[in-house]
């Protein structure tokens, strides 16, 4: 059995596999919104965000990009990005922060970050249902998520793709690899090709997302829950697994 050790590798197996089936599925029990997307649909937003970040934007594999953003299914695109293109996710959002190729964010801290736009690529995500643009103009010179990606292509192959050993995301004070992805991708209760419900944030928890890439499951992410509520979206999911436990 060949051991997947890069991202590209293991979303490659997964659209071998089951193209089809629900990869991410997303909850804000607040708006009332709902997001589900397939293996496929994931794997094109990825590509565009590749795209947005590498062929728009001139990132380079060993660049660090910080993800500022609350938890959403744009959080697991861009972390699928950065690491399709190489790139280094940071989890720190500290706005001083210098050796920051690009960072992406929301509506709360876009202000933050705004002014950074010319020492750095700024992605600005409305996080509005279909991850539509910004009502208003974004600030001169950021990049407004909801408008370039969809000029993006479905396919994204890097000229310049990671290595096992190319770092992926620090978190936590630790650093870990693109094979440490796959070959610590485990905790959270997840069973082969379950479902697995997260209130976690995937950018500062990657193995909720990870796992279920890897072993042929689904996530169910799940925002601003109430306990009852949360209790039955696990059972209307059909989730086998939660995190936290």
């Amino acid at each position: 059995m060949t051991t997947l050790t890069t991202f590209p590798a293991v979303l490659a197996a997964r659209l071998r596999n089951d193209p089809g089936q629900p990869l991410v599925t997303f909850y804000d029990q607040a708006s009332g919104e709902r997001v589900e997307l397939s293996v496929t649909t994931w794997a094109n937003w990825v590509a565009k965000a590749s795209s947005l970040l590498v062929d728009e934007l001139g990132l380079e594999r060993g660049d660090r990009v910080a993800i500022d953003l609350p938890p959403h299914w744009l959080g697991t695109v861009f972390l699928g990005a950065a690491w399709n293109c190489g790139l280094v996710v940071t989890t720190s959002t500290d706005t001083a922060t210098t050796d920051l190729a690009a960072v992406v964010c929301g509506p709360d801290s876009l202000a933050d970050w705004a002014d950074r736009s010319g020492e750095l690529a700024v992605l600005a995500c409305a996080l509005l249902p279909l991850g539509v643009r910004f009502p208003e103009p974004v600030p001169a010179g950021v990049v407004d998520v909801g408008v370039d990606i969809w000029s993006q292509p479905d396919a994204f192959s890097a000229w310049d793709p990671p290595q096992a050993d190319d770092p992926a995301v620090e978190t936590g004070g630790r650093q870990l690899s693109q094979a440490q992805l796959w070959s610590e991708a485990a905790g959270t209760g997840l069973v082969g090709d379950g479902r697995l419900l997260a209130v976690a944030d995937p950018v500062t928890e990657p193995a909720i997302l990870c796992e279920p890439l890897l072993a042929g499951g689904s996530l169910i992410l799940v925002v601003r829950a109430e306990p009852e509520r949360l209790e039955a979206t696990y059972v209307a999911e059909h989730a086998t697994a939660r995190f936290p436990a």
